[in-house]
């Protein structure tokens, strides 16, 4: 791809992540934060019911919905379903140019700090990553690869990608983290400016990045219940190295379970609070430092 023609900025795709609510409701009371000259830039609300609910989701996960098995015409009484197809509708229109670039906002209970999530490899979303950890080094960059349509809003551009942040509860705002949200949507927007006009510097050689590798979750009965924590020494220490033998879970009796893996992981998402319905404790990660 020579040239961004459009970028969209998603905020509520999950109704209780209030950051990103209230950045679209900003950018759409004042346009001109996120006008750059060369390309369009729109910004859209993405669970308005769920926002309005203050809840995640009404029927269903919206950040999952993103299927080709769902996106297509046909019946169904799922609000969420039928929100990704009126946004797919926007964001992709027929007959029309779609948009280049999905940046989709979200927060998290977990001690993720500042972390851009990419679905994939693309050289574009890896050198802006790079340059936004540049400018910022508290930024992290995480890679959970996904094919397109997989699910994931960010799965319908090749160039989508996700700004997340944390630790926030659920239903709150965090002033700071706000702050720094709105900075790096600014900085990727000027980035992509850059590389419109030419004037993108290729100066940054490496990038490191927590690449996903596997999902973990709770201990579990047979009955479906948990059996254990989140060991307390394991608590808010996201992107942390943790080592064969490290403690991992604590029982409700006080028995540590130890990670027995033959390699040390980087444990991300650790106890985030919607993933409990979806039976993830915590995803395992590799950290690595390549060449762009």
């Amino acid at each position: 791809m020579n040239q961004i023609n459009q970028v969209a900025i998603v905020g509520g795709s999950h109704g209780n992540e209030l950051i990103g609510v209230y950045l679209v409701k900003k950018f759409q009371k004042y346009p001109d934060l996120i006008k750059r000259t060369g390309y369009k830039t729109v910004s859209l609300l993405g669970n308005p019911q769920a926002i309005n609910a203050g809840r995640r989701y009404i029927d269903r996960d919206l950040n999952r919905c993103f299927t080709g098995t769902n996106l297509p015409d046909g019946e169904t009484s799922i609000y969420e379903e039928i929100r990704a197809r009126e946004i797919q509708t926007i964001l992709q229109p027929q007959g029309q140019a779609s948009v280049d670039v999905i940046i989709d906002l979200h927060t998290t209970t977990a001690n993720m700090g500042l972390c851009i999530i990419l679905g994939n490899m693309h050289p574009i979303l890896l050198n802006l990553a790079a340059h936004l950890s540049t400018i910022n080094p508290l930024v992290k960059v995480y890679i959970h690869e996904q094919p397109r349509n997989s699910g994931f809003l960010r799965s319908l551009s090749e160039l989508g990608f996700a700004i997340e942040v944390g630790a926030v509860a659920q239903g709150i705002l965090d002033a700071e983290l706000f702050q720094h949200t709105e900075q790096i949507i600014y900085a990727a927007l000027d980035y992509l400016e850059q590389f419109n006009q030419g004037k993108i510097n290729e100066n940054i050689n490496t990038l490191t990045l927590y690449k996903s590798i596997s999902t973990v979750d709770y201990p579990r009965d047979e009955n479906g219940e948990i059996q254990a924590m989140i060991h307390p020494q394991l608590q808010f220490r996201d992107y942390q190295p943790l080592h064969p033998g490290n403690p991992l879970f604590l029982t409700f009796d006080d028995q540590e379970i130890l990670y027995e893996g033959e390699s040390t992981v980087y444990p991300i998402f650790i106890n985030e609070a919607a993933y409990y319905e979806k039976g993830i404790a915590m995803y395992f990660s590799q950290k690595q430092v390549i060449d762009i």
